[in-house]
């Protein structure tokens, strides 16, 4: 979708220039006549396209999200219409994927579809939940207590997803740079090394010669090395994409020793905290059981809970239900077996959520606290055997020359 410059005329005759994103000019002319301008041209702005046109993917942060949701139930619950909170937060958005979809969403509600009807169509973006919570406010015409419980829903997965990626930053720096001190070395420091040897004419260990032939060859036939990788890179991208590679995937994550915990219990926390969020929205077990299954962000386990929402329709309780999942934890299926029984079932499912985050969190701890010396050790290793290979063939010549 493009931006579009148009020239305006107020009432009062102050001329003004504005930059929209639209669908067409007819959209740009609509949209500035609603609001009292007369609009005197309308012309493509070719320096924002230029730069929108440059896209690797389209990425809409969760805080941008969060953000607009915020800002979406501060303007509904002082009154505002939707269709007026849609036009004032979209001038305002930053963020280019997340204006396009604004714009989308607002021509949909503009033409008379309901707010969750308009997201609907982007589920893929956002995902169901956000979808059901919206139909659920808009059906009890509570929209902002909804999209309170939905806020305050992805504020804890934007948090958990942030403190994972963080405590994995320091364990993948040191990996890079342990990468990029063997390429300095290999490509860099060993062929000239190599010279070095020639004109001693020396006697090189099976250690020197083998890493000084495997420098000399990746530097002369480097295409051999690189063009393979990106065509394997390229085919894992592509091949992920397809849902019996990913099911593939996930399948193979579960069979990990230390990660099958952590994606267990992941799975686990997001499906209590998504089927307690649409829950306490009004929304019944069995239309939010099959969304809460969909949250789960590993697809075998997802596999494996297929038959849930026909096994609650044939009468079984949720706790004996998941029982049959096979790999819900016994703490777990009591806590929902207490909610159950005592009318609190959106109590439980978030007591389980935040239990299963602590855990999550000391695992991804643990994990960390194991990778970084591992990593150190690697990368002591590699460079003991990269001096080790460069210095044995010098102190064989000084013994030589002696």
């Amino acid at each position: 979708m493009p931006y579009y410059i148009c020239r305006l005329a107020a009432e009062d005759g102050l001329l003004s220039s504005r930059s929209v994103l639209a669908g067409s000019t007819d959209e740009c002319r609509k949209l500035f006549e609603s609001e009292g301008y007369y609009v005197l041209s309308v012309s493509r702005d070719w320096k924002k396209s230029r730069f929108q046109s440059i896209r690797f993917g389209k990425k809409i942060k969760d805080r941008d999200f969060i953000m607009f949701n915020q800002e979406l139930k501060a303007l509904i619950k002082s009154g505002y219409p939707i269709l007026k909170s849609l036009e004032v937060i979209g001038g305002r958005i930053k963020n280019i994927h997340l204006k396009e979809l604004l714009s989308r969403v607002e021509s949909d509600v503009r033409s008379g579809k309901a707010l969750s009807e308009a997201f609907a169509a982007h589920e893929d973006r956002f995902g169901k939940v956000y979808t059901a919570s919206l139909m659920a406010g808009e059906r009890s015409g509570n929209l902002v207590g909804t999209l309170g419980r939905y806020i305050d829903y992805a504020k804890v997965i934007a948090q958990t997803k942030s403190k994972i990626k963080s405590a994995m930053v320091y364990p993948t720096l040191l990996l890079a740079f342990s990468f990029v001190l063997m390429n300095i070395l290999v490509y860099f420091i060993l062929p000239k090394f190599s010279q070095f040897y020639q004109d001693f004419e020396a006697q090189l260990p099976a250690i020197t010669r083998f890493l000084i032939s495997f420098a000399l060859g990746t530097r002369k036939y480097w295409y051999l090395v690189l063009f393979p990788v990106l065509i394997m890179i390229a085919g894992f991208l592509v091949l992920r994409k397809r849902p019996d590679v990913q099911l593939r995937i996930d399948t193979f994550k579960m069979r990990i020793p230390f990660g099958r915990g952590i994606w267990l219990e992941s799975g686990v926390s997001l499906f209590g905290r998504t089927l307690g969020l649409l829950l306490e929205a009004g929304i019944s077990l069995i239309s939010a059981i099959g969304i809460a299954c969909q949250a789960i962000p590993n697809r075998f386990l997802v596999s494996l809970m297929k038959d849930v929402p026909d096994r609650i329709k044939n009468g079984e309780s949720l706790s004996e239900s998941l029982s049959k999942a096979s790999f819900f934890p016994p703490l777990a299926l009591d806590m929902i077996k207490i909610g159950e029984a005592s009318a609190n079932l959106q109590g439980m499912l978030a007591e389980i959520a935040d239990f299963y985050d602590e855990r999550i969190r000391a695992k991804i701890g643990t994990l960390v606290s194991l990778i970084e010396p591992l990593v150190i050790i690697f990368m002591g290793l590699i460079v003991a055997g990269m001096l080790l290979s460069i210095y044995l063939p010098i102190f064989n010549i000084i013994r030589v020359a002696r």
